[in-house]
């Protein structure tokens, strides 16, 4: 631990000093009872501590001189500011200035106070240079002054920055909260049954004034005015059949250590606590508390290590992926099917509650499964994860079937004749399991149940270490199949026994405890926690087939055309004989490649695992028939004896272009959609590597219309499509902040009720790292998809379509130019971007590129995007859409595209999208990158081009929109971004310097600690900016 400066530890017992002093007055008020005495005491304490804070960075505190979560009042400028909703910020800003000011505390008892005035220095320029008209030039004093910093200056004032931005974040997420609180308050006891409509009176489990809400969305549907609503019986048709399913990704885009994001969790925690104490007028003892262990948090948050220095494992990934069910969608779901239970009543009628085993919510996971270009995710590695996640939820299960044996102590009361008063099958089964004289029958009924789930998890665990060791799977298990759970049926008998029982004896308030509860994680987690999809490309598959044709002297398998391919795997389905015995690969080297047989263990692996411990196949890089029905022959020929879904991923633009084409020739095939169940095909929609291959409008077009071909193709063939939305946190990988009108604004008949999507990163900490905010993540998504069923909005007529067209042809033309036709791009990529140092972050298992060889075309979707973020170009995300824009709008078609935005929801939110990232992004940051990593002259012409393509850009976007300002309707994320923007620049300002020490210096003594510091400003920028890639 870095040791304490005199000067901080001279400062800390001059405030321990005058706390000593102040003390006795504080507890004679307290005691006498004068809490107003004790108050002012306290203030004249805070006033007389002079500890430096009014000159600390990050806080500007000249209100305070001791910080504290409980200042005696805001300031003025505070009480002057709302944002949109009218609701105060003052609350934020007092709880972010005084993180912010013991983060300064700290910073200065580790470093000494010159540090701290250096951080402070460097804010005040980034401030300054703000306000500045002009943006030439208004970086170079900043630039001046960090040139002159030592490697370990540069370090410590990059933490600074970095973990400033990551408790600011903190602050925001339970801001959002305690808005949410407060307008659930407001709906409830600020109900004016005059302006109500004809709704009944808000309940207050779910927001009925938000259009984004469950409650909201069935306000609208059933009492708006319009004359088209729905009847209860549809919309609850609707809203019972309806499935979300979040599938969690490995995808590397969370640049925080988990570690951190505990503490910023605590942090949260400290701060919702102190609204409680506020708003109940605590006492000063607790007030005390809270501001101690703020303190405490704070200054741990600044002796952690914020750099990963150990590449993560695919069951590390895993293991963090599947925290945030264990710590909170385990209690936060079942928590927030009641409150949809409930409001369903509210506004349908108790006949209308949710059902009992509904499952509006699946959770499904990519960690451990995914191995698409990632050598690390092996046949083990998934045995492993699927056996973990088999241990975590029998445990779990075990837990809460502990705990309802506790609350279900009672027995059925009987008469004078030893007969219960109620008649009921499921009492009889109880009692034909724990005989008529138990005193506790659900007790002894469910004790068998808890002692499978100990011997579940104690098999699973066995079998783990066995895997560890290199043995197989169920070889001499210690535990008969009968005395564990395998199949979450065989546990909800008994559990739907228990409450049926409890039901038909009088019990149904004691039924619909904790006991519904569990019935519900049973339905949305089962016995797996989350099934793993397995995912691998298409080229592996091929490979694979060509070394057994080859071994079975057929010829090669890759030299044959599509038909014949097709031709042979349909024959081969038809067959019931296996190609090959199980393990000939291992025993013909000379034939059987590394990869074909890494490929042939791991559907020998599928073929081992039992009921849900996989959900889908998924192929990457798809483009026809024969790659979609080779993972189905060689499931078949694994012995797989329940196939995994097979779900083709189109990616590309080309790939998009023909899926309605592969469809539909596969469709044709009998063999193939005979093995479909229920006639149900999975697509998944690529939107990262399209975005990549083509820009952001093209791409966007593309998934738009193809998925509606895709639709129509498989009505032809009486096949019903659901599709999978592979989308990242960013809008440069289809990712959209406003989840419910994205999820709206999708073509019309393409979601039907069914919505697949992955949450990866960052996102997944973001949108379900915190209760509250989970709960709304799942109010948002329920209502989305609720809304999208019931919202009449037509396909575009032909004129749009030709229109969406022109639009798409052109920016996908201006992007490839720039991306693939210009020699100059990738050295300017390289020279001007981090990307060739992301890979040193270690947040991913995997490789940054498929890849070892190949230029930006081989580059993952994630550092692509990641790099751009870093610079504040977001160059993928806005590149073509300019120029399209202007043509058309300088065109015969200039009313026809004014009208689309007006009018067309889907072209709508893609547009603003775009005007939100312009807004976001800083040409001039980009070009101070350019000056002082980019020699060649070339590079240096082609980055002044893309600037003036970029402000170009901007241009169209008003003109199209017809705002003054970029985002100006926007307000929360205008004053956001201006409180930010001044540490995001001085984090730019830290990491441009660093890379060009790094690059000159490279192998030198100084490297490790200049990684260091370039490694905490690209986590510090990510903070600042909300998203990594």
């Amino acid at each position: 631990m870095i040791s304490a400066s005199r000067g901080a530890v001279d400062a800390a017992r001059r405030q321990a000093a005058s706390r000593a002093r102040v003390a006795p007055l504080l507890a004679t008020s307290a005691r006498s009872g004068n809490q107003r005495a004790a108050h002012n005491i306290a203030n004249t304490c805070r006033r007389h501590i002079n500890y430096h804070y009014q000159h600390r960075c990050f806080s500007a505190l000249s209100s305070l001189n001791e910080p504290t979560l409980f200042p005696a009042s805001s300031s003025s400028e505070d009480d002057m500011l709302t944002n949109i909703d009218g609701v105060s910020t003052s609350s934020l800003r007092s709880d972010v200035r005084t993180m912010g000011a013991l983060l300064g505390d700290a910073i200065a008892l580790h470093h000494g106070e010159d540090i701290l005035e250096k951080v402070e220095a460097l804010r005040s320029m980034a401030k300054k240079s703000r306000q500045k008209q002009q943006s030439e030039g208004r970086l170079d004093p900043m630039v001046q002054f960090v040139e002159k910093l030592s490697p370990e200056e540069l370090v410590i004032i990059s933490r600074a920055f970095a973990h400033f931005l990551g408790i600011a974040n903190a602050a925001e997420a339970h801001e959002r909260c305690r808005r949410l609180k407060i307008a659930l308050s407001n709906e409830v006891h600020d109900y004016n049954p005059d302006n109500g409509g004809k709704a009944p009176a808000p309940i207050g489990a779910l927001h009925a004034n938000k259009r984004d809400s469950t409650a909201g969305v069935l306000s609208s549907l059933l009492y708006s005015d319009d004359g088209s609503n729905p009847t209860k019986d549809e919309v609850y048709k609707s809203l019972t059949s309806q499935t979300v399913e979040l599938v969690l990704t490995a995808h590397p885009t969370q640049v925080n250590r988990r570690t951190l994001l505990e503490k910023h969790s605590r942090v949260q925690h400290i701060l919702n606590e102190a609204d409680v104490v506020r708003n109940s007028k605590g006492t000063l003892y607790r007030q005390q508390q809270l501001d101690d262990a703020l303190r405490r948090e704070i200054a741990s948050i600044w002796q952690t290590d914020e750099v990963s220095r150990v590449k993560p494992s695919p069951q590390s990934e895993a293991e963090r992926g599947t925290l945030v069910i264990e710590t909170v969608l385990w209690e936060v779901l079942p928590n927030f099917l009641r409150k949809l239970d409930a409001t369903m009543k509210w506004s349908m009628g108790d006949e209308y509650g949710l059902p009992l085993t509904a499952s509006p919510f699946k959770f499904a996971s990519w960690m451990g499964g995914d191995r698409d270009g990632n050598p690390n995710v092996t046949a083990n590695v998934t045995r492993e994860v699927c056996l973990t996640n088999r241990i975590k939820a029998a445990e779990l299960l075990e837990k809460d079937i502990r705990e309802i044996m506790g609350s279900l102590s009672g027995n059925p009361p009987r008469g004078r004749d030893d007969k219960c008063r109620f008649e009921s099958t499921a009492m009889q089964r109880i009692r034909d399991r724990v005989g008529m004289d138990s005193r506790a029958p659900y007790r002894s009924f469910l004790n068998p149940v808890a002692k499978k789930l100990a011997n579940t998890s104690a098999w699973a665990r066995a079998e783990l270490h066995k895997v560890r060791k290199g043995g197989v799977a169920d070889e001499g298990s210690l535990f008969s199949t009968k005395d564990i759970f395998l199949d979450k049926d065989d546990l909800m008998k008994d559990l739907l026994t228990v409450h049926q029982s409890l039901c038909d004896t009088g019990n149904a308030v004691a039924a619909d405890g904790r006991l519904v509860d569990v019935i519900r994680k049973v339905s949305a987690f089962g016995l797996t926690l989350v099934p793993l999809d397995v995912r691998q490309e298409s080229d592996r598959h091929a490979e694979a087939l060509d070394c057994i044709t080859r071994y079975l002297g057929l010829g090669s398998y890759l030299q044959w055309d599509e038909p014949a391919r097709v031709n042979w795997i349909t024959s081969q389905l038809q067959s019931k004989r296996p190609l090959i015995r199980s393990g000939a690969w291992n025993d013909n080297g000379e034939i059987f490649t590394p990869t074909a047989v890494d490929t042939l263990e791991t559907f020998k692996m599928i073929s081992e695992q039992h009921d849900s411990s996989l959900g889908a196949y998924v192929i990457s890089q798809c483009t026809s028939a024969s790659d979609i029905m080779a993972v189905l022959l060689l499931q078949r020929d694994a012995g797989v004896k329940k196939p995994l879904r097979v779900v083709p991923l189109f990616e590309t633009l080309d790939d998009l272009n023909g899926a309605a084409a592969t469809m539909d020739q596969l469709f044709s095939i009998p063999a193939y959609v005979g093995s479909l169940e229920r006639r149900k095909q999975e697509v998944m929609i690529g939107y990262s590597d399209s975005a990549k291959d083509a820009g952001r409008l093209a791409a966007t077009w593309a998934q738009y219309e193809k998925q509606v071909e895709l639709v129509e193709v498989a009505k032809k063939h009486s096949v019903d499509m659901t599709f999978f939305h592979g989308k990242g946190g960013t809008v440069g990988r289809g990712g959209n902040p406003n989840t419910f009108n994205a999820i709206v604004a999708h073509a019309p008949g393409t979601i039907n009720g069914q919505f697949r999507v992955t949450e990866q990163g960052e996102m997944i900490n973001q949108n379900f790292g915190y209760a509250d905010r989970a709960e709304r993540t799942l109010d948002i998504y329920t209502a989305a998809v609720l809304a999208e069923q019931h919202t009449d909005r037509p396909l575009p007529n032909q004129e749009w379509k030709d229109v969406m067209d022109k639009l798409s042809q052109i920016s996908c033309d201006a992007y490839r130019k720039i991306v693939r036709g210009d020699e100059r791009f990738v050295p300017y990529f390289r020279a001007a971007t981090p990307e060739l140092e992301l890979s040193k972050l270690n947040i991913g298992s995997r490789p940054a590129k498929r890849k070892a060889s190949g230029g930006v075309e081989s580059l993952r979707a994630i550092p692509w995007i990641f790099a751009w973020t870093q610079t504040r170009l977001n160059l993928p995300t806005w590149l073509g859409v300019g120029e399209a824009i202007n043509q058309v709008l300088a065109s015969d078609d200039e009313q026809t595209l004014r009208q689309m935005y007006n009018e067309w929801g889907s072209f709508r939110t893609t547009i603003d999208l775009v005007e939100m990232i312009l807004s976001k992004s800083d040409s001039s940051i980009a070009r101070h990158y350019e000056d002082v990593l980019v020699s060649d002259p070339d590079a240096i012409a082609l980055g002044s081009e893309i600037r003036k393509i970029h402000d170009g850009t901007e241009k169209a976007i008003k003109d199209l929109t017809g705002h003054k300002i970029l985002a100006e309707n926007d307000h929360l994320l205008l004053q956001l971004m201006a409180v930010r923007n001044p540490y995001v620049d001085c984090l730019n300002v830290l990491q441009a310097e660093t890379l060009k020490r790094l690059r000159a210096n490279e192998n030198s003594a100084e490297e490790q600690v200049l990684n260091d510091a370039l490694l905490t400003t690209i986590t510090g920028v990510a903070n600042g900016m909300g998203n990594t890639g």
